[in-house]
C-alpha cells in the first residue's frame, strides 16, 4: 500500500529536517511532502536537504490549506501520513498508527499523546471534544491531534479540508458522521507543548476559533 507522509510547517527550522528523516524511516512510506505556510527561516531548505519534495507557499496560510495543498502535490495515495513539523526523531514511532489503518481496523488512527508536563488549561481541547460529540456522539481523547494516518478513500471522501486549525475537528467529524471507523492509539510522540504565556494565548485563541469555524456549518447542517 502506497503511503505519503504531508507535513505543514511554519518556522520549524531546527526540528523539520528531523521529522522529515523519521517519517522516512517508516514503513511503507514512500515520499514525504513538507509544505511551507510561509516561514521566515530555513524550514523549506532544511526540509529540502533532508529529503522531503518542499512546497513554499508564497505568503501565510493555515494548517488545514497546508495540508489541502500538500495532499494535491501528493496525489492518489492509499494511506496519508498526517504529522506536524515539530515532532522531531518522534515521528518514527507512528508506525502504530500506520498498523491499524493497513490492517483495516481503522479508516483513520488518530495519536494520543502522554500526558504533558505542563500546558494550556484544556479549555480548547474540552471545547472541540465537545463540537465533535454534538455532530458525532464521540467523545475523543484528542480531538485536536495532528498525527494522524487515514486511508486514502476517507480522506478523499472529506475533500477539501476544513481550513486553519479546524481541520482535525473537520476531519474527525465528517469521518464519523459518512461512517468510517475512528481509532485513537496512544504513542509515545514528542513536541512543542504551547505554554501559558502570551503567544501561547493566542495560538490557542486561534485553534478554538477556527474549531467553531470548521465546526458552524457542520452544525447547521444537523437542522
Amino acid at each position: 500500500m502506497r503511503a505519503v507522509a504531508i507535513v505543514p510547517a511554519f518556522d520549524e527550522e531546527g526540528r523539520v529536517g528531523a521529522t522529515v528523516d523519521a517519517l522516512r524511516s517508516l514503513d511503507g512510506v514512500e515520499a514525504v511532502v513538507v509544505v511551507d505556510a510561509g516561514s521566515g527561516d530555513a524550514t523549506g531548505a532544511e526540509a529540502s536537504a533532508a529529503g522531503a519534495t518542499v512546497l513554499v507557499s508564497p505568503g501565510r496560510i493555515g494548517k488545514g490549506e497546508a495540508l489541502e495543498a500538500g495532499v494535491s502535490r501528493a496525489g492518489s495515495a492509499d494511506l496519508y501520513v498526517l504529522a506536524d513539523a515539530d515532532l522531531g526523531a518522534s515521528a518514527a514511532r507512528m508506525g502504530p498508527l500506520l498498523d491499524e489503518v493497513r490492517s483495516g481496523r481503522a479508516d483513520m488512527a488518530v495519536a494520543v499523546f502522554p500526558a504533558p508536563p505542563s500546558g494550556g488549561f484544556g479549555l480548547v481541547k474540552r471545547m472541540a471534544r465537545s463540537l465533535i460529540q454534538r455532530l458525532t456522539g464521540l467523545s475523543p481523547d484528542e480531538p485536536l491531534s495532528g498525527q494522524r494516518v487515514v486511508s486514502g478513500r476517507c480522506l478523499r471522501a472529506r475533500r477539501p479540508l476544513a481550513r486553519g486549525f479546524g481541520v482535525e475537528v473537520g476531519l474527525t467529524a465528517d469521518a464519523a458522521r459518512l461512517g468510517f471507523t475512528i481509532r485513537e492509539v496512544p504513542v509515545s510522540l514528542e513536541h512543542r507543548f504551547t505554554r501559558k504565556d502570551v503567544p501561547g494565548f493566542v495560538h490557542r485563541g486561534r485553534q478554538g476559533l477556527d474549531a467553531v469555524r470548521a465546526a458552524a456549518p457542520r452544525l447547521l447542517s444537523l437542522r
